[in-house]
Formats: C-alpha cells, structure tokens, sequence
C-alpha cells in the first residue's frame, strides 16, 4: 500500500532500463544484509538515512516524537536524491514488517503506518525481533528515542509520584544536624490547671496588708523579752521598738505603762506582749472608728475628696460610688483633677461602670468652676450624693493649697454647709510624713475624715495608730487592693489584732 502511494507520488513515467538495473542490484544487496542482521549487531552511521523533510513527506513520526540521537542504519545504505526520494526497496521492507507483526490489522489504503511510539509506551516493533531490515531500523530509532527522552506523565498526574501515593523514590524528609553549640527546641508540656484560690477573708487580708509592720514588730519584741524579766531598762528599750514601728510616742508610752503596771518584775513573754500591745492599740483607734454619715436632706450631698500625689484618690472615689449607686443613690461624679488627662479618663471609665452620672471639664480648665457647674448640675438633677475629684497636692506648696481652699470658698457660696464631708486619702506607705500632710490639709480644707489606701505588704500602718492619737480624726474606710471588695470599713479591733501579730 504505501509503495503503491510512493510510486504514484514519486514515479513519472516508464524507468530507465538503467534504472531497472539499480534496483536489482539493490535487492540482491538488501538480500545479503538481510543474513548480516540476523547473525551480528548493525553498526551505526553518522549519518541520518531518513530526513525531516522526507519523514513529513511520507506521513512518519511527527517531528517532536523523532528521537534527537542519530539511529543507526545498515552500511551502505543508499543516499536519497536532492528530491528526498525514500528507495523502494526500504518501503518494501518497512511494509513486510507491518505486514508480519500485524497480520490481521487492516490498514486503510494510500496511508502509511504510523511506526511512531505512542506517549509513555514503547511499541511492538521496539520489544519483538524482527528479521526484515525495516523492521530492526524502526526498532532501533525508537529505542534510542526512549532512551534519550523521557516519558511524561499522563494528564493529572505528577511527576515522581506514583499512582495512590509516593514514589518509593522520593527522598526520606530527615531533621537538620544543628552546628556545636546549638539544640533542637523541644516542645513545653502544656501547663496544669491552676487550682483556684480560696478567697481570704478579710482579716486575713487586712493581716496580709500589716504583715511587714507586725512580723518587724513581733520579731523584735520577742527577742527582747526571751528569758528577760520586765525592768525599766526592758521598758525603754519596748518604747524605742513601738516609735520605730510608727505607732507614735504616745501610744508607745501608753503600751510600756500597762506593760509595767501588769508584769514589772515577772518573767514576759512575746505572747503576753502582743497581747497587751493589742489591747492598748484598740483602745486608740475605738474612738475614730466611724461609719460615713451622709445626711440626704442636703440634695446633693458634697464629697470632697483630698490629698497629695498618688495616694489613690481616684480610685477610692470610684470605689464608693460603686458602693453608693448599689444602694440604690443617685450618684454624680465631677472630674476636678484637670492637671492629669488621665484623672479625668479614669474617673470617667468608674461612672460608666458604676452607673453614676460623669461632668468633666478640658485639660487645665478652673477646678473651681467646675466644682460650680457639678454642684450646678447635680442638684438640677436631683442626685444624692456628688462627689468632687481635686488634684494631687504636696502639703508645702503654698499656691496649690490656695487653689484647694478656693474650691472650699466657692462651694460654700453655693451651700453654706457645702463641702458637707472632706474626705482625705492616706497612702499607709507614706510614714511619719502622713502626720505633716493630715495636720496642713486639715487647717486649708476642713479634713473631717480619712481613708487609709495602700495596705498591702509593704505599708507601715502603724502610721494610722499615731495620727488618731494625735487628731482624733475619723478613720471612715481603710483599702488593702484595687477591688471594690477591697475597700471596707475601718475596724478597731481587727486592725489592733493584725498589727500585734494575733492570730483570729
């Protein structure tokens, strides 16, 4: 079929008797070779016997499927003319060996076999013998072309990986060796639940809060009094131990006199100390233990709250407005610190939380005039209870404290009783100089009742101790942390016990 396609293509006219001639001789040798290739390997030419042009010409492989080794062919193969004429003889033999390795397969006429390889396989002609010289020519280009190229994958699947999974070439994924001097972070185990608290009470707290003046305290008196027995030289050196501790000297003289008129010349312990220590504390602090009176029949009832830099003002304002508004008061809270953005911010965030009504001014504005517009504006609104915000003052600061007493005068104008309570915060860190601070505020804004902040581990309360023995004044909240729960009323006998070291 295909030399009939060839001879109708190529051949023009009757061959020259010459001509006729070639191709026997050509036969006889084609005939010869044929024994060659049965009985050794083919030697390989340099030389390409089939061109491009000539493979597209007579419908072979297409050019991407040509292998771009040079195949081998027989020696003394015949050169092709400048035509690109394939010889007869090779499309005998090629169409011999289609014949034998498909004999059932019908090819349709005037179209030449396609002997190219299919993508990702290797035909018949490349794996079965064959003892034509086309057959063992198309084997060997398409042999070396599987070699020298690689078989892509089907559609859909990538390369190097096998079907269902990894190739089992595929390189094992190992950890990195780190240099000397360095190690492979392993991972934390994760953290236990942290069992929750117990919730202390608030003795416990409170003793927490005293605990560094009453561990000093105690420490230092049962040294004294181990196998001593109480003396005057006993006595005054108690004495030095109680000023030390803040409780002033009046209170300690007080202490060392019940002291001697109980165990002078008898053997003391630290427990019986303690105990007398205790008792005479209370009996100091009794007196100014006080709640809170608000007298409604003034709407609003004025707060004004006092004291120097940092000894929690804010704070404790937003503390008994929560307090206040929980039962059920009207509560209005006015922003005077207008020195301190953040004052106003804080104070801001306590109304909003607390539910209680919020007036502020702009940075740096009259405290006085807003003390006006609050007092103004509460009473407009009908609220129980206002309280002011002042700025933090130091008590030596002559035009600061003029500036407080001008918040005094103008509230006064506008209610002759107005401020009704002048609350001021002491800070139980502060020491001896709380006595100074309680002294001045209370000449410039009328003081009438304290609040001790801060009673935490590190305070010296003992402080407290002394300045009601000195002032008289009432002791009305004492604070020991940040929480609304954290502000309570002052208890004598509580506070008497945790600075002595008793246990509840």
């Amino acid at each position: 079929m295909a030399l009939s396609f060839i001879k109708r293509v190529f051949t023009f006219g009757e061959q020259p008797a010459e001509e006729k001639t070639n191709e026997v001789a050509q036969a006889a040798e084609h005939a010869a070779l044929e024994k060659s290739v049965v009985e050794g390997d083919l030697p390989v030419s340099p030389v390409d016997p089939v061109s491009d042009v000539e493979i597209e010409t007579a419908g072979g492989p297409s050019a991407d499927a040509v292998a771009e080794e040079t195949p081998a062919i027989l020696p003394g193969a015949e050169e092709t003319s400048e035509l690109g004429v394939v010889p007869l003889s090779l499309l005998e033999a090629e169409a011999a060996a289609e014949t034998v390795s498909s004999p059932n397969a019908e090819t349709p006429p005037s179209v030449l076999p396609d002997i190219s390889p299919s993508r990702g396989e290797i035909t018949d002609a490349a794996v079965s013998p064959s003892s034509d010289i086309g057959a063992a020519d198309a084997a060997s280009s398409v042999g070396q072309g599987a070699s020298s190229q690689p078989i892509s994958p089907p559609v859909g699947e990538m390369p190097g990986r096998a079907e269902g999974g990894i190739s089992p070439s595929a390189p094992a994924v190992s950890e990195p060796v780190l240099p000397k001097g360095f190690s492979t972070a392993k991972p934390e185990p994760a953290p236990a639940p942290v069992a929750p608290q117990p919730k202390l009470s608030w003795f416990q707290r409170l003793k927490a809060g005293l605990a560094r003046t009453s561990s000093q305290l105690t420490g230092q008196i049962t040294a004294l009094f181990t196998k001593r027995k109480l003396d005057d030289e006993t006595l005054e050196e108690l004495e030095d131990l109680l000023i030390q501790a803040d409780l002033g000297v009046e209170t300690a003289m007080r202490i060392s006199g019940a002291l001697s008129s109980e165990r002078y010349g008898k053997d003391v312990t630290g427990a019986d100390v303690s105990r007398i220590m205790a008792g005479e504390i209370a009996k100091v602090l009794t007196p100014v233990a006080k709640p809170l009176a608000l007298d409604l029949n003034h709407k609003p009832h004025v707060i004004l709250v006092v004291g120097v830099n940092g000894t929690g003002k804010t704070t404790t304002i937003g503390k008994l407005a929560a307090k206040l508004s929980g039962s059920g008061l009207k509560v209005m809270l006015a922003a005077g610190d207008t020195f301190r953005a953040a004052a106003i911010e804080q104070l801001k965030i306590w109304a909003d939380r607390t539910g209680s009504q919020f007036i502020g001014t702009k940075l740096g504005a009259d405290a006085a005039g807003l003390a006006y517009d609050a007092y103004e504006q509460a009473r407009a609104n009908k609220s129980d209870v206002l309280i002011i915000d002042t700025a933090g003052r130091l008590q030596n600061r002559a035009e600061l404290m003029a500036e407080l007493e001008k918040i005094v005068r103008v509230l006064g104008k506008l209610d002759p009783d107005a401020p009704h309570t002048v609350l001021q915060t002491l800070d139980a860190t502060t020491g001896q100089n709380a006595l100074n601070q309680v002294e001045i505020f209370r000449n410039v804004a009328g003081v009438s009742g304290l609040i001790m902040t801060k009673l935490d581990g590190t305070a010296r309360g003992g402080i407290l101790v002394a300045i009601a023995a000195k002032h008289k004044l009432p002791v009305y909240f004492i604070g020991v942390g940040e929480g609304v729960d954290d502000l309570e009323p002052f208890a004598a006998e509580d506070f008497a016990q945790a600075i002595a070291g008793i246990a509840d």
